[in-house]
């Protein structure tokens, strides 16, 4: 052992089932490698295409960490992200598409995961359990019980776990927050999140290949169109490990590639696709590290015919037990002449102030109302405040921060210093450091998906916030789990 090396910070590298071998202590290094301060964080990227491009380009620009695996089921996305690292980083890291390898491979440390909503507990939990801390986007679960479980893996295997919620790292949004915590909106009783996203449709597809030279348009915010999924094309995608936990189902282009978000079997919808960045500072705003007592969901699927069977206009209101109110609505729909949908908040009675469309143009962020003001905050975490009958302009974030430092080790900067605030807490094997621990992230990631039960059952329903459960209701709680293929099982027992 080199001298010195107790002065220095450990990684906590666990090991799942290793007989014979005991923790020594919550704090103590385990069975991994011992990492020094110049030594690099070895990672791997699960998941490479959309968000995955944001992972390999942020962790990948950082000094002292190497990428040293890119991991996806459709080994057609490695030529090009293979060459978009080694322009700037001079390497080209190893390829897998089965994130099981890169978990057994001991010498790396950490690992991020940018897949569908449907693998995000069990990679977390895979990766938990062969020692890896683990970066996972949001929602952190595709249901409510999943996301329990990521919890306990994270504190039995003592690893660290970060969930993707980029405003608990904005500098911006954090000065809100204690901006609201100082009283000054007065007691703030309703928060609204707000995504007001514009989605082309879907449209309708058979099951199966696409002819050669076949497209298709894709539901992303640049109204693109993809390559034809060919049959030469499916020969590099292992359509199996893809499917994973979910259902087995044929290959169909529009439960596949970003598509899959409007898919019950593995996305949560708009409501939980954009919807958590909002339902986490709409909860961190009001202030509230409890379940509500009930929640009401409602809304549909509107426009042209579409294979999309998640709704693209719904409105989620949760009530807690102080008669405190957090809302979220999303619609992809624009129907006025400038295709602008403003926030429409009237909340009035009892001398409270209320937020009038004209003075509050947000189209994705959150609403904040108090007895003495009320705030907008935007998807950047730009904010500004209004004041009195005539919402006269309050104090505000500043000058408009668009910028996003990847390499900002303070958690100040734009949404991507969550990631560097991530390798810090690694390298120091410090969980308090993180900025939205996984504990942090499945409270924010529980509203929208008990939203979309009470949507999709089409009533209200009562929650029992201790045992994270629907209050006497068998139907409810069925929808807080799902039936797990074989090979694919979220265990009761991590």
């Amino acid at each position: 052992m080199k001298k010195g090396i107790t002065r220095r910070k450990f990684i906590k590298k666990g090991s799942a089932g290793i007989a014979g071998v005991s923790m020594l202590s919550t704090s103590a290094l385990s069975y991994g490698r011992i990492l020094g301060s110049n030594d690099s964080i070895q990672m791997g990227i699960i998941g490479i295409r959309g968000r995955g491009g944001s992972h390999i380009e942020n962790f990948g620009k950082m000094k002292n960490v190497r990428l040293k695996y890119l991991v996806d089921i459709d080994e057609n996305q490695f030529k090009d992200r293979l060459d978009q690292v080694e322009k700037y980083a001079g390497y080209r890291p190893q390829t897998e598409w089965d994130m099981r390898r890169v978990f057994d491979d001991k010498e790396v440390d950490a690992v991020s995961v940018a897949a569908p909503n449907h693998w995000h507990a069990l990679s977390t939990i895979w990766g938990a359990q062969a020692g890896k801390h683990v970066y996972v986007e949001k929602p952190s679960t595709h249901n409510v019980f999943e996301g329990r479980k990521m919890i306990e893996a994270a504190r039995k295997y003592n690893v660290l776990v970060q969930v993707g919620f980029q405003n608990r790292s904005i500098a911006n949004t954090q000065r809100a927050i204690k901006f609201i915590r100082d009283g000054k909106l007065g007691e703030v009783y309703m928060t609204r999140g707000l995504c007001f996203k514009p989605r082309p449709s879907i449209g309708m597809y058979p099951d199966g290949p696409m002819k050669p030279g076949e497209q298709f348009k894709m539901n992303v915010e640049s109204g693109g169109f993809e390559p034809a999924y060919t049959e030469a094309y499916l020969k590099n995608v292992h359509y199996d490990m893809w499917i994973g936990p979910a259902p087995e189902r044929p290959f169909n282009r529009n439960r596949f590639h970003y598509n899959w978000h409007w898919n019950w079997d593995y996305g949560n919808g708009d409501t939980g696709n954009q919807g958590p960045h909002q339902f986490d500072v709409a909860r961190w705003a009001l202030g509230k590290e409890e379940l509500p007592m009930r929640v009401n969901s409602m809304g549909g699927y509107f426009g042209e015919k579409s294979a999309q069977n998640t709704p693209n206009t719904q409105t989620s209101l949760f009530e807690y037990a102080d008669g405190k109110i957090l809302e979220f609505g999303t619609r992809g729909v624009f129907t006025n002449p400038e295709g602008v949908l403003l926030p429409d908040i009237n909340i009035t009675g009892g001398g409270k102030i209320s937020a009038s469309s004209k003075a509050a143009p947000v189209k994705i962020g959150v609403i904040v109302l108090g007895t003495d003001g009320w705030m907008q905050i935007d998807a950047g975490g730009n904010w500004q405040t209004f004041f009195g009958r005539n919402n006269e302009a309050g104090p505000t974030s500043g000058e408009k921060d668009d910028s996003y430092d990847p390499l900002d080790l303070t958690g100040g900067g734009g949404g991507e210093a969550i990631f560097s605030n991530f390798i810090s807490a690694v390298r120091n094997n410090d969980q308090s450091e993180l900025t939205c621990d996984i504990e942090t992230g499945h409270k924010s990631s529980v509203l929208p998906l008990i939203a979309n039960v009470s949507y999709r059952l089409g009533r209200e329903l009562r929650i029992d916030g201790k045992e994270e459960s629907f209050i006497k209701d068998k139907e409810a709680n069925k929808m807080l789990t799902r039936e797990y293929r074989k090979g694919y099982v979220v265990p009761d027992n991590v």
